[in-house]
């Protein structure tokens, strides 16, 4: 079996998501992450979707906002609840979720991610716990990059990828820097994914978050590092990237 990877809509064109669902449909891309990121981004990406051409897409989900406080987060799950309705899953941070209960409808189309060194909850497996705990049906989004920057060792992502291997829905890879910006990928990184590579199951999608929205890099040498990252070691072809 083939890897499913694809990309994040953001990484690409920011909040131009026309612009980038057109560019992966030119490079044959079967997989979509379409980002609302930022607040302003949820509500004209929704009133969008239905008219949106995702059929050429063999994966789909939708990433919510990554920030905002408690007054709005009635109003971001009813406006999710159109994404929802489509049956394509919400990636979420768990630092914005402050109504477990107002979660719970999404089910298992909800994905809790990983995070990263700036948020005070939702870095490790044990930490991850907690939102599962009042989240049952939640799925895993794991964020490889981000596991790598809690921990370069990648024993903590060994530890998530182990305990919720029923609960993986979606990767995020890219290479997270050490100001939580999202990077092409590295020989280094690819090197450290590889270490976890047999822990993630060949079905389950792959987005890409790296930036190459001011030409960092492209499309096709991006999928083809993540694709890499993703098999077994093999030094030889490290050197090539």
């Amino acid at each position: 079996m083939t890897r499913t990877i694809g990309f994040s809509t953001g990484a690409i064109a920011k909040s131009d998501y026309t612009a980038a669902l057109q560019a992966l449909r030119r490079h044959h891309v079967r997989a979509v992450e379409l980002s609302a990121l930022r607040f302003s981004e949820l509500h004209p990406l929704i009133q969008a979707l239905p008219n949106l051409d995702l059929s050429h897409f063999q994966a789909i989900s939708f990433h919510a906002p990554s920030g905002f406080d408690a007054s709005q987060e009635e109003s971001v799950v009813r406006a999710l609840q159109q994404v929802a309705a489509l049956n394509i899953p919400i990636v979420i941070h768990p630092d914005v979720i402050y109504s477990y209960q107002r979660w719970a409808q999404f089910r298992d189309l909800l994905l809790i991610e990983n995070m990263d060194k700036r948020k005070p909850i939702g870095r490790t497996a044990d930490e991850l716990s907690i939102a599962f705990a009042q989240l049952p049906q939640a799925r895993l989004c794991f964020d490889i990059g981000h596991a790598r920057q809690i921990d370069p060792t990648m024993s903590e992502a060994r530890k998530i990828l182990e305990r919720f291997a029923g609960r993986l829905a979606e990767i995020h890879l890219s290479e997270v820097n050490s100001s939580s910006r999202h990077d092409p990928l590295s020989s280094y990184a690819i090197e450290a994914f590889q270490s976890v590579a047999h822990l993630i199951p060949e079905n389950v999608p792959v987005i890409l978050e790296s930036l190459i929205d001011q030409g960092q890099t492209d499309i096709p040498t991006e999928i083809a590092r993540a694709a890499l990252a993703l098999q077994a070691p093999k030094a030889s072809l490290l050197t090539s990237v």
